[in-house]
Parts: structure tokens; C-alpha cells; sequence
């Protein structure tokens, strides 16, 4: 019996070691949105990604994941629409110049390479649980992470009572961190 607790807790000890710590690499990673206007589809992107990654593949449950983005950094490719959007009645930039995930838990999924997190998106000061699959790859030192979820704007106050304006956002993540 001494030898079995012994034993688990040295699997335990070890599953915390290989952990690394990443840090989310701005230059060669991107995060994308997407939205119907009108109809049409528009995005853009959000740089400024900041933040810590602790990710083992053998142990995802031991990982965490707590970035951040800059709102002053939304481009959509059209300049007057970014200084629009960065205004009060969209991501209010000045009171709320953050976008914050914090991850509560990271899960195995039954795909080679795909985990699920869950945790709290933070977007104009409100905070919602959200979760999504992602792939996460060794590159370059680190790991490649790929994932796509949808957030609905009215649940953060984004954009008022905008009827032109799908409620539906895709947010794409691509980050390279090491």
C-alpha cells in the first residue's frame, strides 16, 4: 500500500515538473473576430496579447491559462470604424482598456492534440464562464494553440441595441507561446 501512495504521488509530482510556463509570443500569433454587419461579414483583429500559459499534454488538468489583449489595438482595416468601436458604446476603451481570459480548468478531449478550457472571458467589465476546444502543438520551442468560440456581444454590452449588428461574434485564436 506504501508503495502505490508512494508511487501515485511521484506521477503527481512529475505531471507538475514537465509543466512549462509559456509566455504567449504577440509577433507570431494572432487573435481574430468576426461579425455579420448588415448582413456582411466583417472582422478584424486585436493585438497586445500578454499573459502566462502552464501546459503539459500528458497533464492538462495541472495547466492555467490567464491572457489578455489590448483594446487599443482592435483594427478592422478601417481606421474610422476602429475609433468608433473603441468608443463607449462598443469596448469603451478608455474605462476598459483589457480583455481578460483567466482558465478554471483544462481538459483532455478524446482528439490527439485537443483540449477544452473552460474559464471567464472579461470584456467591458463584465465576466462570463465560456469554454472551447483547442489544439496545441509543439513549435519552435513551445506550443502552437488553435481554437474558435463564439460569444454572443449583448452578454458584454458591446454595440447597444444594434440591429444592423449579428449578435454572434467568432473569435479565432492562433498563439504561438514559449
Amino acid at each position: 500500500m506504501k508503495r502505490v501512495v508512494y508511487l501515485s504521488f511521484l506521477l503527481l509530482v512529475s505531471c507538475f515538473i514537465q509543466a512549462q510556463v509559456l509566455t504567449p509570443d504577440e509577433k507570431s500569433s494572432s487573435v481574430k473576430f468576426k461579425i455579420k454587419n448588415l448582413g456582411v461579414n466583417v472582422g478584424g483583429s486585436i493585438q497586445g496579447l500578454t499573459g502566462k500559459i502552464v501546459f503539459n499534454p500528458a497533464s492538462p488538468q495541472s495547466g492555467s491559462m490567464e491572457t489578455s489583449l489590448a483594446v487599443s489595438t482592435l483594427n478592422t482595416g478601417i481606421d474610422l470604424r476602429d475609433d468608433h468601436l473603441k468608443k463607449e458604446d462598443y469596448f469603451n476603451q478608455a474605462r476598459f482598456p483589457q480583455i481578460r481570459f483567466v482558465s478554471d480548468r483544462i481538459a483532455a478531449s478524446n482528439r490527439k492534440d485537443t483540449y477544452i478550457v473552460y474559464g471567464k472571458l472579461t470584456l467591458k467589465g463584465v465576466t462570463k464562464d465560456v469554454s472551447f476546444p483547442f489544439t496545441a502543438l509543439p513549435e519552435a520551442g513551445g506550443y502552437r494553440f488553435k481554437g474558435e468560440f463564439t460569444i454572443n456581444r449583448r452578454d458584454y454590452s458591446v454595440g447597444g441595441s444594434s440591429i444592423t449588428l449579428a449578435d454572434k461574434v467568432i473569435i479565432s485564436l492562433d498563439v504561438l507561446a514559449r
